[in-house]
């Protein structure tokens, strides 16, 4: 049975937030998907008296959905399943029946299709291969383990036992591949530890179960056959090495029923404002979460652009802090896009200098390592963060900065012990986005050029 429903929403911010988050984790009422998409309709109409009670439930069930006090399959709070208050942000993942190697880049391809996923210690215990993986926000973890808890990964084995941990924060110390902290691409390997190589086998000869006498592709996160690095030997069900699948490894994964989604470091920008925005202010906004290289703004719509990032971690950030927040007085869309890489324009292609090439620009935040600015990521807030001030330079110059600029400056204040940082808070997150953009890089003189970024702090 098909049936279509309308739903009017405060503004249309809560709509976009709310169809951008709802397309990467379908919910469900009482067993039954429920998908989200625009309406052509601009007024909702309800004068039908017979269907208003139905609309009610309804908009009680969205509601209980988006404030958390209903789970996806549509069951209450507490502990038939649906999210806790202070809920952990944190999961710990088993995977049963291991047939085929499950590493940390399989579990986050999976894992990040329900929000953006900061760190993963992966480890072996009691004979099982588990893993710790922390969420930006508990939200995330509650629906991903809702959907996922049970799932194969491949067809019938490598099976998901997915469950809230006790640990509310993971402290990883080295990115290789059996840890990962996706916000400290600084932190070292490790003395002695490999880092992530995609060719390396995994021997599995102690898995017992016996493979299919005619191996077939694992059904749920690739569909290519994996044959191919699949060495049987004379005796029966005994297993040779196994080498990762190159579709796993390139981001081609689907859980049963989940459609296939493949994580690329493209962005596509959408509802901008065409008179207002440049190659250069994409590049300022989207490098306060990582290192632009490539910003292309659509010949034929110049309300769309594409941003490729240095990679698919940094264009998760952007994107979960950067969709629905508003840029010269719309609301702009952020998504990962199909395209693997931004093309430059071809040699006497005309372009109107709509594509800029940034990958070698000295104001890239996170190309040194050990920089701090790694640690240093929020969402956008109306406090920005100034630093790179010259000694010499008062308070009142930098007031007169912004204000002069058409910026609302509400507070301002130096730090006590370095002068060469300050907070500045002025009238709106809008305005502070359009003031990053607009004086970050700022020629402050005796060498010194203004940095901007956004700050958790307020004054």
């Amino acid at each position: 049975m098909l049936l279509l429903s309308g739903l009017k929403m405060a503004s249309e911010e809560a709509a976009i937030t709310m169809v951008n988050y709802y397309t990467t984790a379908t919910p469900h009422v009482r067993n039954q998907p429920v998908y989200i998409q625009y309406s052509n309709h601009r007024e909702l109409k309800t004068d039908n008296l017979p269907n208003q009670g139905r609309a009610q439930a309804a908009l009680q069930a969205v509601n209980a959905v988006h404030s958390g006090n209903m789970s996806l399959s549509g069951t209450a709070t507490g502990s038939d399943g649906g999210m806790m208050p202070g809920q952990s942000p944190v999961l710990r993942i088993i995977v049963e029946n291991l047939y085929y190697p499950v590493s940390l880049e399989v579990l986050h391809q999976i894992f990040s299709k329900f929000g953006t996923v900061l760190k993963i210690i992966t480890f072996t215990k009691n004979n099982q291969f588990q893993a710790l993986l922390q969420y930006a926000d508990p939200m995330n973890a509650h629906h991903a383990k809702v959907a996922l808890d049970g799932q194969n990964i491949y067809n019938g084995c490598c099976t998901l036992r997915v469950e809230f941990s006790k640990l509310t924060s993971l402290n990883v110390k080295y990115n290789n591949d059996k840890s990962r902290d996706f916000t400290r691409l600084d932190l070292p390997s490790g003395d002695g530890q490999s880092t992530l190589d995609p060719k390396r086998s995994f021997p599995l000869s102690h898995v017992t179960p016996p493979l299919p006498s005619s191996p077939s592709h694992p059904a749920g996160l690739h569909s290519a056959p994996v044959r191919s690095g699949l060495s049987m030997q004379t005796m029966p069900g005994a297993l040779g090495p196994l080498t990762i699948p190159s579709s796993a490894m390139t981001g081609r994964m689907t859980i049963h029923g989940m459609a296939p989604t493949v994580i690329h470091s493209v962005l596509l920008v959408s509802n901008l404002s065409p008179d207002s925005i440049s190659p250069h202010g994409l590049f300022i906004l989207f490098g306060v979460y990582g290192d632009v290289h490539r910003v292309k703004i659509l010949f034929n719509k110049k309300e769309n652009a594409l941003i490729q990032m240095a990679d698919a971690t940094q264009a998760q950030l952007a994107m979960s802090h950067l969709n629905g927040q508003r840029l010269h007085g719309k609301v702009i869309r952020v998504t990962i896009s199909k395209h693997q890489t931004v093309q430059l324009p071809r040699e006497g292609q005309e372009d109107q200098g709509l594509t800029k090439d940034f990958s070698g620009s000295p104001l890239h935040r996170f190309k040194k390592p050990g920089s701090k600015n790694f640690q240093n990521i929020f969402p956008p807030s109306a406090t920005l963060h100034l630093s790179n001030i010259p000694p010499s330079t008062t308070d009142d110059f930098l007031k007169d900065l912004f204000a002069g600029s058409g910026y609302t400056v509400k507070a301002f204040k130096f730090f006590q012990k370095d002068r060469k940082m300050a907070l500045i808070q002025l009238g709106s997150v809008e305005e502070a986005i359009q003031a990053l953009i607009d004086l970050h890089n700022h020629d402050l003189g005796e060498n010194h050029h203004l940095r901007v970024s956004f700050s958790k702090s307020t004054i």
